[in-house]
């Protein structure tokens, strides 16, 4: 079965998105066929360039022309239009793929995943956290689950950017609250959240994040539109911090930027337990740093690149790096199969897809957890207190 695909949105994530399902029959054979079908945007000219270059057999400038006639659609589309055309496809039962966050409002999120629920099982609707899918991190998961962390007491996160340093840089639709929601806190932040409930959210780790302290901070009030020799507003977020208390009493801290001079895009993040430490960085994504308090000899710097280390048999021979574009590939590896074994007539009931899988995770009801957390780091910044997560 050839799965067609619509795609709505051509610049940065479209990219993304189109160069990974164009590298999945050279090094995924298993991965379901893909017909790159359509691509939705706005400007016809421009969109029909982009076309030609990113491999869609046509396009469409109204989405409601598309939703309900593809097999897959995928929302890459600024934050303000994932609510509306994800909701309307998965109304039509189609299998939706959207960017994060999940929604600028959590308002929005939480219909995004209603709409879900009622589309079914049959119907995968997953949110593109896309830093899940990176070798060093699926092997963190793995060493936590197995418990070589012991209890765990710490968890840190920072995602720091510099592009909004220069007060000269100009304006763009992640600045305006009605488009994007906020700033930094729902665009960096979001994989923060997302990665740290992703490693420590089970129970016996961490478990729940139960209530948040926040702070944000806008830089820069007004940036300049070079073409409209103009300023406009800042209103949202240019940097925020948090205070995080989970289930199991640990306690966790998450910054992100978009003014830290000298950093370009660096999401770090560690985490501390009774038996050891972690530490991994987007700048050196092939690598994990791991401590283990019955050694005592500090940080052992680990290159997941072996054959046996998660996806990478899928690439080139061991020792042979991999970079920020493959974690895209194996996110869409991994939706589209899960797409295409819920599409199967045999497919089983009860949440599992034909072959007894789990469907594709981060779903839309990861995107709505990390958007509660989200909100309330935000509330909590207007309250000026802790803020609990029901």
């Amino acid at each position: 079965m050839t799965l067609e695909v619509g795609v709505l949105g051509y610049r940065f994530m479209g990219k993304a998105h189109a160069n990974a399902m164009a590298r999945l029959p050279m090094f995924f054979p298993d991965a379901p066929d893909v017909e790159r079908s359509v691509l939705v945007g706005r400007d016809e000219d421009a969109l029909t360039d982009a076309a030609d270059r990113l491999g869609f057999e046509s396009i469409a400038t109204d989405w409601a022309d598309v939703v309900d006639d593809v097999d897959v659609f995928y929302n890459l589309g600024p934050n303000h239009v994932h609510a509306e055309p994800s909701i309307a496809a998965l109304e039509a039962g189609t299998p939706v793929f959207c960017e994060k966050p999940l929604a600028p409002t959590l308002e929005e999120a939480e219909e995004m995943a209603e709409a879900a629920r009622n589309a079914g099982d049959g119907v995968p609707a997953g949110c593109a956290f896309n830093y899940r899918f990176v070798p060093a991190i699926r092997y963190a998961k793995e060493l936590l689950e197995a418990g070589e962390l012991g209890e765990i007491h710490h968890v840190r996160g920072r995602y720091l950017q510099d592009w909004l340093a220069d007060p000269e840089a100009p304006w763009s639709w992640r600045l305006d609250a009605e488009l994007a929601g906020s700033g930094v806190l729902g665009d960096l932040g979001a994989h923060t959240v997302d990665l740290v409930r992703f490693l420590v959210g089970s129970e016996r780790l961490a478990g729940d994040i139960e209530r948040v302290s926040g702070h944000l901070r806008t830089f820069v009030d007004e940036r300049p539109v070079p073409e409209e020799n103009e300023t406009r507003p800042v209103t949202v977020d240019d940097a925020y911090s948090a205070q995080l208390e989970f289930e199991n009493g640990a306690m966790g801290t998450l910054e992100a930027s978009r003014f830290a001079t000298g950093h370009k895009n660096d999401h770090t993040i560690e985490i501390h337990g009774s038996k050891g430490s972690l530490r991994f960085s987007l700048e050196r994504l092939n690598e994990l740093e791991v401590m283990r308090v019955a050694e005592n000899r500090g940080y052992e710097t680990i290159l997941v690149t072996d054959e046996d280390d998660p996806y990478v048999e899928n690439w080139w021979p061991p020792g042979h790096v991999l970079g920020w574009e493959h974690t895209f590939v194996h996110e869409n590896y991994e939706f589209l199969r899960a797409v295409s074994e819920a599409s199967e007539p045999s497919r089983a009931g009860g949440g599992e897809t034909a072959d007894g899988g789990d469907e594709f995770e981060p779903s839309f009801e990861d995107g709505l957890a990390a958007q509660r957390v989200l909100a309330a780091i935000e509330e909590s910044d207007a309250k000026r207190e802790w803020v609990s997560l029901e």
